[in-house]
């Protein structure tokens, strides 16, 4: 029989973002409070499974997410940048109220193709790269577990392209909410189903469960 190993894909927490800007790649975010709490309530759900590799993106948000967990498994944390949030010509930029970034008509001119975007890296190559560090963890973890703490963007993409889904979609519909894990399945090196669920989901305040960066929904499992 095929080894069998899972490979978790973690949203990290709540960002401390009184202000509402779109951070991206930008260091210095911290997770908030709140934050902290769902960090710690993965930990607390998944720490006494058979977890032997952990994986985050370099960024602040990332690298605090999964400190509860490396502490509990007692494991090392491996920075890779293959995971890390995608780039965005919006990064710095404030959505909603009057300082919404997207009523400006300069802005416009990089909203014109929803499929590459046109205004970010481009999907494809956000997949390549994702799908490159699952299958690295995947070999580091092989008959085992391992958690690769990312973004949402970069994990929802991965999530379409795995289900052979368009890359076209409501950023609000994404099921990929705080600290949720979608959970990569293989036998061998062939992925068998796909699962999501949200460990800190009942932290998030109702409110926030529909906001573009925050969006989730009820736990599912897919087969590719």
């Amino acid at each position: 029989m095929s080894t069998q190993t899972i490979v978790h894909l973690l949203r990290h927490g709540e960002v401390h973002n009184p202000q509402g800007v779109l951070y991206g790649r930008r260091d210095g975010f911290h997770l908030s409070d709140l934050g902290r709490t769902m960090a710690q309530r993965v930990a607390d759900t998944i720490s006494d499974r058979d977890i032997v590799h952990l994986v985050a993106s370099p960024l602040d948000r990332t690298r605090e997410t999964i400190a509860p967990l490396a502490a509990a498994r007692e494991l090392e944390v491996h920075p890779d940048p293959r995971v890390i949030e995608s780039t965005n010509v919006f990064e710095g930029e404030t959505f909603g109220g009057k300082r919404n970034v997207l009523t400006r008509p300069s802005s416009w001119r990089h909203l014109w193709n929803p499929f590459k975007p046109s205004w970010g890296e481009p999907y494809q190559q956000v997949v390549a790269r994702m799908t490159e560090a699952v299958h690295d963890a995947r070999r580091a973890a092989e008959g085992h577990e391992a958690v690769i703490v990312s973004h949402q963007l970069p994990i929802w993409i991965t999530r379409l392209s795995l289900e052979g889904r368009s890359f076209l979609h409501d950023p609000r519909k994404r099921q990929c909410t705080l600290c949720s894990l979608t959970s990569l399945h293989f036998s061998g090196d062939r992925l068998t189903a796909i699962a999501y669920s949200e460990p800190a989901g009942d932290l998030i305040p109702a409110g926030d469960k529909a906001a573009p960066f925050s969006a989730g929904g009820a736990p599912e499992e897919r087969r590719p």
